[in-house]
């Protein structure tokens, strides 16, 4: 398995949002260690990795939302630090804001160079208010579109299709683009965090089918497929890169300053191999639990992750999670 990039990340600004696929399953405490430590460790480190395996792809991030109480300095110093987060930001979550305060917002974006912005959008008002669990947040997401527009910065959207909301698809992209939205494109939410919860609304290929092939085109079918599709080709599936993921945590920090570089992504590669080593690669799991007329659709990383739960509840294991994104740990490709 080959290591091919490490995300340093800390968890230290709170969210607005208790969106129900929460990867992070925010539950309105901050978890990540403060923002100056993790700055500190985080340019130690990949100072470190520079040095000793500069072919290491390494950046640094910082969440649950994008509100850090002072953006201004937050986005320098991840331009600093050469994070992607300088160029593109993601801005769920974000405070509630009149057309004033985005349009202020959208200014200060503008002057620090932020070139793209991305939002998440679950339906029409009520319907994605009620799964973002926030009044209101669906008329801010357009006020920040707008302004975003008007200040010159591009704008695109994610809809997470279910078969809850996939009747308002249409509706919901038309508004979108009307909002100066440039981009849109749907795709099948995860049963990562909480969107365990949403296992039962998994869209199908029938449902799929309703949408106007307009909406449909949005969709990248080469990623997300049914299930029954993904079964033709597991025997060829193979995972052999890997992203490792190191979390600065209130419960960690104190530990990790006193690692380097190399030795954490060691303790972390460790944690990855031994996670995959608990359960049989996806050719036998689809042979176990796969259903060869399945038409829910998935990606096959997230088909991978479903199988591998229903093989922990039935073995009675519980390995480390390398996958749980709050914690240190890893994501293969």
């Amino acid at each position: 398995m080959q290591t091919t990039s490490v995300l340093i990340q800390s968890l230290c600004v709170p969210c607005g949002n208790y969106c129900r696929y929460c990867l992070l399953s925010w539950n309105g405490r901050v978890e990540g260690a403060g923002w100056e430590r993790s700055v500190r460790l985080a340019e130690r480190w990949l100072r470190e990795l520079k040095e000793q395996r500069p072919a290491l792809q390494a950046s640094f991030a910082f969440g649950c939302s994008m509100e850090h109480p002072d953006l201004k300095d937050a986005l320098r110093t991840l331009r600093r630090l050469g994070s992607p987060m300088a160029d593109f930001l993601q801005c769920d979550g974000m405070e509630m804001r009149d057309e004033a305060a985005c349009a202020e917002l959208m200014a200060l974006l503008k002057g620090e160079g932020i070139r793209q912005l991305n939002f998440t959008v679950y339906g029409l008002p009520d319907y994605h208010d009620r799964f973002a669990g926030r009044k209101g947040d669906y008329a801010l997401i357009l006020r920040m579109m707008r302004a975003a527009g008007r200040a010159g910065i591009p704008c695109d959207a994610g809809i997470p299709l279910t078969k809850e909301n996939v009747g308002q698809a249409d509706e919901l992209i038309c508004c979108l683009k009307e909002a100066g939205c440039a981009q849109v494109r749907l795709f099948i939410p995860h049963e990562e965090g909480r969107g365990r919860t949403l296992a039962a609304v998994r869209l199908t290929k029938r449902d799929l089918e309703t949408l106007s092939p307009a909406a449909r085109a949005l969709l990248n079918t080469a990623v997300f497929r049914t299930e029954a599709e993904w079964l033709k080709e597991a025997g060829g599936y193979r995972e052999e890169k890997r992203q490792i993921l190191l979390s600065l945590r209130l419960d960690n920090i104190d530990r990790y300053e006193g690692l380097d570089a190399l030795s954490a992504l060691r303790e972390t590669e460790a944690l990855d191999d031994a996670y995959y080593a608990a359960f049989p690669d996806f050719a036998g799991l689809a042979e176990r639990y796969g259903d060869p007329a399945g038409e829910k659709i998935y990606r096959v990383r997230d088909l991978f992750a479903h199988y591998r739960a229903r093989y922990a509840a039935e073995h009675g294991i519980r390995p480390y999670d390398v996958t749980d994104e709050r914690f240190s740990g890893s994501r293969r490709s």
